[in-house]
This record gives C-alpha cells, sequence and structure tokens, in this order.
C-alpha cells in the first residue's frame, strides 16, 4: 500500500513538472508573438512612413502637424474616402474566397 502511494506521489510530481514546462513554455510563446507583432508594425510604419516622406516635397522641412494637417485633409475628400472604401471592400472580398 505505501509503495502505491509512493508512486502516485511521484506521478504526481512529474506530471506537475511536466505543466510547469508547458506553462513556461506557454509564456515564452506568448512573448515570441508580442515581439513579432511589435516588430511587424514597426516594419509598417516605417515602409509607410518612407512612403509618405517620398511624396513630399523636402520632407524635413515640414513639421509632424503639417503632416498631419495635410493627412487630414487628403482624407476628407470624398474621392479619397471612395477610394479608401473600394481598397476595403477588395480586401474583404478577397479575405473571404
Amino acid at each position: 500500500m505505501n509503495e502505491k502511494l509512493e508512486k502516485l506521489n511521484q506521478e504526481i510530481e512529474k506530471t506537475e513538472a511536466r505543466l510547469r514546462r508547458a506553462q513556461h513554455k506557454e509564456k515564452m510563446l506568448e512573448h515570441q508573438i508580442k515581439t513579432l507583432n511589435r516588430k511587424e508594425r514597426t516594419h509598417r510604419l516605417c515602409t509607410r512612413g518612407a512612403m509618405l516622406e517620398s511624396h513630399l516635397p523636402h520632407p524635413e522641412s515640414v513639421t509632424d502637424g503639417q503632416v498631419s494637417t495635410i493627412l487630414k485633409v487628403l482624407f476628407c475628400r470624398s474621392d479619397t474616402k471612395r477610394l479608401v472604401a473600394q481598397v476595403l471592400a477588395e480586401n474583404q472580398k478577397e479575405d473571404t474566397e
């Protein structure tokens, strides 16, 4: 009877150790996902910022506030709104196919 109890306790210890390893691995994977998402976002922001600057003459002389104003005005235009809606609709259509 004592041997059975000892074996069961050993089994519990092994299972708990496996659980701790799995939990640790889960935390590591979650951290990797966050890191990859952050790197992907940073890359996207840099790429799109470079695209914007390529359309501005002398981008170094334009302030952040001025760029924000330009974008606000451009995105309030009805033709821009239609274009954005069209692009988003096409993307949604591609996602469902």
